[in-house]
């Protein structure tokens, strides 16, 4: 779907009536497309532009307004301006969006449970947002963060650390205390925290296979007709503040370009000049935290592809053949060996009309989606719903003899999801479990050795173990020559890459210009930029 400007409006959503009220030449519909900051300084000078009568009705108002300005100045979000649409904000944005609010109400009192409030940030904003929630909790409020990054955790006052492993493996409090008591202990977290595991530097860094592809004039949202050389056969970092223009140039000009050369896609890219070094990559693909599916049925298996690979296995069973069933025997999708009652669901939507839908286990199956006859057909002793309940690593010893199905099992084993079970429902899956599950499927592809990859803060909702275990992925898919470009805030993903294209300085309209680029150790010799003054510290 494009979405194009209203012809009548220009997309101010109001009549020309109504926009003809202004205030020191300023209608309604200017002051809604300022950022945040902007807007802030609009208003600190309006009152000197007002009358007497003008200001007795205004104080008040400017007063509040202010106040509430200054609040999403605290948590970061300086860029946003306030027509933005609500689904454009990413989960973290719109988690810091409602935090401004609390901390407006002034309530005492208050139990706050945040889920990971760092996402997408810069660190810079990250030491923004950690003085918000202290002050939360001067307030008299209580605070429980559910966190990953170093910061957070090193500035609060008590520490859960929940393992010592993921899935089964986990779900013990393996440690608890003030952040100096965590370090003391040998959990995964205090050797990521006290500096005897860290992600380590490379030695060398890649030289790439001196090929390029380069963007010129690229003018989307805030970008200042920025043209940048992306560097082929390496993993390049795309940094800067949170808000200067880098989904704009990667998600927005970029890929919509390159989709739309490879595989004849009709999202409009954002505005350009030109690209060349197309002929050297031969295809894209964009990782994201888009869900893999939006329904219960979809699952880690039917998204992989391996569920088909294990139903014909299945229909190859004596047994099977002997009952003479076909594969489409053992999908849940299809009338046949399915249970009808939950119509292989293995649960039953119960509609509260003003209420979310209630998932209730069906009572004929008990859940396990399959009908008598189809369940009695076993392979090395297990069901079809025995396997659909295997974690990944139980699925990657049980069908190591079939390679068609131990080469996708084993690569989503590689990205550190061997604790998710195959049928578990996609809905009940992270932002970063889903992402990883795409990685996986695309590693299990045959490569080519010339793919353009892109990922978006991969990093989102890891543990430090998580991101050495990803980033091992994304060096085996460089090493055999492939392109990885990386959006990220995360220091300890971008002292890794070998190229780094910093955007900046600031957020909004202060933002869009290639600030520096080059390896890390490059950058850091940069004066003005936030995420070199951060880097810095990292590479010492």
């Amino acid at each position: 779907m494009d979405k194009i400007p209203c012809g009548e409006c220009g997309g101010s959503r109001l009549r020309k009536e109504s926009l003809n009220f202004k205030i020191s030449d300023k209608n309604i519909a200017d002051l809604a497309a300022m950022d945040v900051i902007e807007l802030s300084e609009w208003f600190g000078k309006v009152e000197s532009k007002m009358t007497e009568t003008q200001l007795k009705i205004a104080s008040e108002i400017i007063k509040e307004v202010r106040a509430r300005l200054s609040f999403l100045v605290d948590v970061g979000l300086t860029y946003l301006s306030l027509n933005r649409s609500s689904k454009s904000l990413s989960g973290g944005e719109a988690q810091r969006i409602r935090l401004a609010t609390q901390i407006g109400s002034q309530l005492v009192g208050v139990l706050y449970i945040l889920d990971e409030p760092s996402i997408g940030l810069h660190q810079r904003d990250n030491e923004k947002l950690i003085d918000s929630l202290i002050k939360l909790k001067e307030l008299g409020n209580s605070v429980i963060v559910v966190e990953h990054d170093k910061e957070m955790i090193r500035k609060a006052n008590y520490v859960i650390d929940i393992g010592p492993a993921a899935g089964k493996h986990g779900g013990e409090i393996v440690s608890k205390g003030t952040p100096v008591e965590i370090m003391k202990h040998h959990t995964l977290t205090a050797d990521y925290l006290n500096g005897s595991k860290e992600i380590a530097i490379p030695k060398q860094r890649r030289s790439g296979n001196g090929k390029i592809v380069s963007l010129s004039g690229a003018t989307g949202n805030n970008l200042k007709n920025v043209s940048v050389e992306f560097p082929l056969g390496k993993m390049i970092g795309v940094t800067g503040v949170s808000g200067s223009g880098k989904s704009t140039l990667i998600n927005e000009t970029l890929y919509p370009i390159l989709n739309a050369h490879f595989f004849n896609g009709v999202k409009k890219p954002m505005p350009f000049k030109k690209i060349d070094g197309l002929k050297h990559i031969d295809k894209v693909i964009d990782i994201n935290q888009s869900p893999i599916g939006r329904t219960p049925r979809s699952n880690p298996a039917t998204y992989t592809g391996v569920f088909s690979e294990i139903r014909n296995l299945f229909a190859k069973v004596p047994e099977a053949m002997i009952r003479g069933y076909k594969p489409g025997r053992f999908s849940f999708n299809v009338k046949g060996g399915r249970c009808e009652t939950c119509q292989g669901g293995g649960l039953k939507v119960i509609e509260m009309n003003f209420l979310p839908d209630v998932y209730v286990e069906c009572e004929t199956c008990q859940g396990k989606r399959f009908n008598r006859e189809t369940l009695e057909i076993r392979y090395k002793g297990k069901s079809i719903y025995d396997v659909l309940e295997m974690t990944i690593n139980e699925a990657c010893a049980f069908f190591e003899n079939i390679p068609k199905i131990h080469r996708k099992m084993k690569t989503i084993q590689d990205v550190g999801l061997g604790y998710i079970t195959l049928g578990q429902q996609s809905t009940t899956l992270s932002g970063g479990e889903a992402q990883r599950i795409k990685l996986a499927t695309e590693l299990s592809k045959r490569d080519t050795g010339n793919t353009f990859y892109i990922l978006d803060e991969p990093t989102t909702g890891l543990h430090f173990e998580d991101i050495r275990v990803l980033l091992q992925v994304l060096n085996k898919l460089v090493d055999k020559g492939n392109t990885v470009v990386i959006i990220e805030h995360n220091l300890d993903v971008i002292k890794t890459v070998d190229h780094v294209i910093d955007i900046g300085p600031e957020g909004g309209k202060k933002g869009g210009k290639i600030i520096t680029s080059g390896t890390p150790e490059e950058i850091i010799q940069h004066k003005k930029s936030y995420t070199a003054h951060f880097l810095k510290k990292e590479l010492h």
